[in-house]
């Protein structure tokens, strides 16, 4: 069932997360998935990027993984940045990695009903089709995550 997003979800999934997993980062600073994860940085959220072909290499100061599963720590969202078809995959690898993963964001064109309802029936919070970089400053101005 396709998804309605307000502005009382995204606070909640932006005020309860301090931990992202940015699935499809990428080095290339004139890439989205590079600035958003910066922005997020800025904004006092701890990063994890992931990205099979940089693996073990270090992104903005964080090391990269090759898939969700080899991330050592506990994450509270995942921000997708890949094709709409990928989507399931990921959810899939994200709820067996994380039982109590809180969210699930795609990124602006990024869509999948059928993972976002799969996600949301294990209680996961779902955002689709939106950017961080774009929602937190219009709902937080230029607080910081730890002022929330």
């Amino acid at each position: 069932m396709p998804q309605t997003v307000d502005d009382t979800l995204i606070r909640d999934v932006l005020g309860n997360a301090r931990t992202i997993a940015v699935v499809g980062a990428s080095a290339n600073e004139e890439r989205p998935s590079n600035f958003v994860a910066a922005f997020l940085q800025s904004r006092g959220y701890r990063i994890f990027p992931v990205n099979p072909g940089l693996a073990g290499q270090e992104l903005l100061g964080e090391t990269v993984y090759g898939s969700l599963a080899d991330i050592p720590h506990d994450v509270d969202m995942i921000d997708v940045f890949r094709k709409s078809d990928a989507v399931p995959a990921i959810v899939d690898e994200a709820l067996e990695r994380w039982p109590d993963l809180k969210s699930v964001w795609m990124q602006i064109g990024v869509q999948n009903d059928e993972a976002a309802d799969k996600a949301e029936a294990r209680g996961v919070k779902v955002v689709q089709n939106r950017c961080p970089k774009v929602e937190f400053p219009r709902l937080f101005g230029s607080a910081k995550v730890s002022e929330l």
